[in-house]
Formats: C-alpha cells, structure tokens, sequence
C-alpha cells in the first residue's frame, strides 16, 4: 500500500494550516494512501532544540519518512523563509531521507512576495537530503483560508483547484513509480 507522511512546519494546532493539512489527509485517505500526520509541535521540544538524535520521538517519526513513498511538506512562511521549527526537525533527519520519494512542498503566506521562499529556501535544503522527485510547489495566501465562526475553515475554491492539481500529480507518479 503507498504510504504518505505529512510534515506539518506550524508552531500551532489553529493555524490556517491545518485547513490545508485536513484537505491534504483526506484526499489521500480518499484515494486509499495510507497516511501518518507528522505534527512536529507534539515532538519533544528538547528533542528538537539539542538536536538529539537518539530521541525516541525522532527516531519513530524518521522511520515513518524511510517507509513512505510521498512526502508532504507544509509550513507557514515567516519572515520570507519556513519556520524555524520545521527546519529543527529537518536537521533530524539522517542523510539522504528523501531519496526516492514524492515531495509536494505547500506553504501558506501573508503575501505574494513570499512565494519564492518554496523555491528558494525550501526546494534546496529538500533536494540536500535526496529528493529529486519534488512536485510544483503550492503556495497559499492566509487571505484564501477563512476562519469560520465555528473555530473550523473554509479553503477558497481557487487554492483548493490549485491543490488538487498538484495531489492528483503526485499520485499519478506514485503510480509510474
């Protein structure tokens, strides 16, 4: 069964993100993709800070990246780059982690001038540990997730056709692959 993990870069369980991280889980459970949620802010934060390698937490969560077959990184932007907390973790992983699988990078941000920071800061350290197969990047104003009264969100049509294009690429290569 192809596996997928979702790398989620938020500081935050209400981030506008996890509008995005939802849509992503479901489609892939939709699809019949098995999936494990990587929620970096539940790791030990110890852990990520002193970069302990031998931390059980870590290790569970690189053994999840070694058995997938795509892997979905989601992150804010902050300050033109992904969060700080995202790159904690990448610096966890052991060398060459993502050769061989599927990435889609998707971030969210305040303002069209961050996009480039997918490309520019984001792609790179992805392609260090490995992955060739990167997808186009998704990237999302925080203006097309609207947070609903009910504490819930609600993903703008336009971001969601986006999205799926990408999802529906990365599937059709798992099935090449």
């Amino acid at each position: 069964m192809t596996k997928a993990v979702i790398i989620n870069g938020s500081n935050s369980k209400s981030s506008r993100l996890t509008a995005i991280h939802d849509k992503v889980e479901n489609y892939f459970k939709a699809q019949g993709i098995a999936v494990h949620n990587n929620f970096i802010y539940e790791l030990p934060a110890e852990d990520l800070i002193t970069a302990n390698f031998t931390s059980k937490a870590i290790i569970s969560e690189n053994k999840q990246i070694e058995e997938a077959d795509i892997i979905v990184v989601l992150t804010p932007i902050y300050k033109a780059s992904y969060t700080g907390i995202l790159k904690t973790y990448i610096d966890l992983l052991p060398q060459k982690a993502l050769r061989g699988k599927l990435i889609l990078p998707i971030a969210v941000g305040g303002s069209i001038g961050h996009l480039l920071a997918l490309e520019y800061a984001l792609k790179p350290i992805l392609s260090v540990l490995g992955a060739t197969t990167i997808a186009h990047s998704v990237y999302i104003l925080d203006q097309q997730i609207i947070r609903l009264e009910n504490g819930g969100f609600a993903i703008e049509e336009e971001a969601i056709q986006r999205l799926d294009v990408e999802l529906k690429q990365i599937q059709q290569l798992v099935i090449v692959n």
